[in-house]
């Protein structure tokens, strides 16, 4: 069962530390996306949506901090079955990671894009941190058909020598990556491993692991003299090429004016679709879309979530989808989280909560959503999301709660399994309502 799994958090805690107090944003949460699926994760503002999958990527900012739990990652399911656990791992590694294994497209497009890079320099940092070695490949395949039209002189001089830099540029990234490769595979040895000896060994491979690139030292000298540098014009047309085929693959009218343009001089619309595009450059395993539609008309918010399905079916293996809208979740995703007040209160195929929601909050959640057949008004659930530096105790759900018992204000329910892949945390279900 764990080789279908792409990401798995394991009561995770993330804390944000601030001058009023303590903010206990994720409440030991446990979920499991796996390969090839739309997960959903529902809930009201404030639940911990977000802070779930920005903790998945390790982006938290301060003053929040991951404070428990695990998070583990089946990048490669054929030989590392156990997963990677990341929190033990270092930024650099997460900075290979992102962008590469998993992407996310930010709620707001206005404030993920750089407002002083135009779009083709934001864009084209994916395969400039990611895919150089394909790059490079390409501009000396490229340089080497022209090398028989250019003859012998000073134009095939020239295209020789930048032929000759590019290629010890990509000999230095191989040489680079494949020892990167080694101390990844070494790490994943020694995961487990807690004996003095392990551990030391652990420190010194993160440290080496987080050294900058080597680099060869004729390339250095040649990209820092004016007249040589211009030997990476040919993978610069590269790399731009690369951009305006992916915007030109997300529906992007006239990409090659787009891609000069500046985030600001674009619609929300537009801007939507490049931060889909950054997301996209290095074909993701997993794409996280953090309310892709928020702020967004109708009209665009259909096309975005249409675009999202098409390149599920193309580009992406899974996608992990929050929003408020109970509706896309009907549409987009195979299975769905509800979270409250930092804690997952249900979770199940999303045919299944529809038809058979557990959890009161669940309930309630649905009960809101109109109907085809609207028959009287509709419920809301009576009061709001809790402070959570002074968060309820027991069950953070139960001062909304109309079936609130006395075992609820004490005890934190446990996550029971009451059907094949239907998981509740509520007293309800538990066999021992005595307490």
């Amino acid at each position: 069962m764990s080789a279908q799994h792409l990401v798995e958090t394991r009561e995770l805690a993330t804390n944000f530390y601030t001058f009023e107090g303590v903010v206990r944003a994720l409440n030991n949460v446990s979920l499991v996306v796996d390969q090839g699926e739309t997960y959903g994760i529902v809930g009201e503002s404030g639940c911990g949506k977000s802070v779930t999958v920005r903790s998945m990527m390790r982006i938290v900012q301060a003053p929040g901090r991951i404070d428990g739990g695990k998070i583990v990652m089946f990048l490669n399911a054929e030989d590392k079955a156990k997963g990677i656990e990341i929190l033990g791992r270092t930024e650099a590694y997460m900075a290979s990671i992102r962008g590469k294994d998993i992407s996310m497209i930010f709620q707001e497009p206005g404030a993920a894009l750089n407002p002083v890079l135009s779009v083709h320099q934001q864009i084209a940092e994916s395969y400039e941190f990611h895919r150089m070695d394909e790059m490079l490949e390409k501009s000396i395949a490229t340089l080497e058909a022209h090398a028989k039209e250019l003859g012998g002189g000073p134009a095939g001089w020239w295209n020789g020598l930048r032929k000759s830099l590019l290629r010890r540029e990509l000999g230095a990234h191989k040489n680079y990556s494949a020892r990167i490769q080694t101390i990844d595979n070494e790490l994943y040895k020694l995961e487990d491993s807690t004996d003095a000896a392990s551990l030391g060994r652990k420190r010194e491979l993160n440290h080496e692991r987080d050294k900058p690139v080597r680099r060869d030292f004729l390339v250095e000298f040649a990209r820092r003299v004016p007249f040589f540098a211009r030997y990476r014009r040919p993978l610069n047309r590269t790399v731009e090429a690369q951009v305006i085929d992916l915007l030109r693959s997300l529906g992007i009218p006239n990409p090659e004016n787009i891609a000069q343009r500046y985030p600001h001089e674009l619609s929300g619309g537009m801007q939507q679709r490049i931060v889909i595009a950054i997301a996209l450059a290095c074909h993701p395993t997993l794409l996280i879309a953090d309310e892709p539609t928020s702020n967004l008309d109708v009209t665009i918010q259909a096309q975005i979530v249409d675009l999202i399905r098409d390149l599920k079916k193309t580009a992406i293996s899974s996608v992990v989808f929050i929003t408020h809208d109970l509706g896309l979740v009907a549409e987009m995703c195979d299975r769905v989280t509800v979270m409250y007040a930092g804690d997952v209160a249900e979770t199940a195929t999303v045919k299944e909560l529809f038809r058979n929601p557990l959890h009161p909050y669940a309930q309630g959640l649905l009960d809101a959503v109109p109907k085809e057949i609207q028959e009287g008004e509709l419920t809301i659930i009576p009061g709001a999301v809790p402070n959570l530096i002074r968060p309820p105790s027991g069950c953070r759900f139960h001062p909304r709660c109309s079936h609130k018992m006395a075992i609820c204000e004490k005890e934190k329910p446990p996550t029971l399994e009451l059907g094949p892949g239907h998981f509740v945390a509520c007293h309800l279900y538990t066999k021992d309502q005595s307490k």
